[in-house]
C-alpha cells in the first residue's frame, strides 16, 4: 500500500524554525515529484514548495521564499521541508503530496496525500 507519513510539526514561536519529514512507504520517492501544501482554518489550501523528480529542481511560494528548503535524501526514502524564520500567518496544516506523472513542478497535480501534520506559531 503506498502511503506518505508526515512527520515533525509542533508548536514554535515566532522566529523559530521546524523541519517537516515525509516518509515514503510501498513506493519509492526518487520516481516521484513531490510537493508540500497547507491549508489553514477558513483558508484555502495553498500550494507550498515543490521538487521535481527529474533534476532536483524546486518551487516555491512567494509566502515562504528565502524561508523554507525543500530537500530529497533518497537512500531514506524521505523527502524533508526546513522551515525558518516562521511567522504566524505559516500557522496550518502541512501535507506531503507525490505527483508520479508530473516530470518537473510546473503542472503539479498529486496523486497521493499524507494525513498531515499541525504547524502552529504562536508566542
Amino acid at each position: 500500500q503506498l502511503q506518505l507519513v508526515e512527520s515533525g510539526g509542533g508548536l514554535v514561536q515566532p522566529g523559530g524554525s521546524l523541519r517537516l519529514s515525509c516518509a515514503a512507504s510501498g513506493f519509492t520517492l526518487d520516481d516521484y515529484t513531490i510537493g508540500w501544501f497547507r491549508q489553514a482554518p477558513g483558508k484555502e489550501r495553498e500550494g507550498v514548495s515543490c521538487i521535481s523528480r527529474t533534476d532536483g529542481s524546486t518551487y516555491y511560494a512567494d509566502s515562504v521564499k528565502g524561508r523554507f528548503t525543500i530537500s530529497r535524501d533518497n537512500a531514506k526514502n524521505t523527502v524533508y521541508l526546513q522551515m525558518n524564520s516562521l511567522k504566524p500567518e505559516d500557522t496550518a496544516v502541512y501535507y506531503c503530496t507525490a505527483d508520479r506523472a508530473a516530470f518537473y513542478c510546473s503542472g503539479y497535480e498529486p496523486d497521493y496525500w499524507g494525513q498531515g501534520t499541525q504547524v502552529t506559531v504562536s508566542s
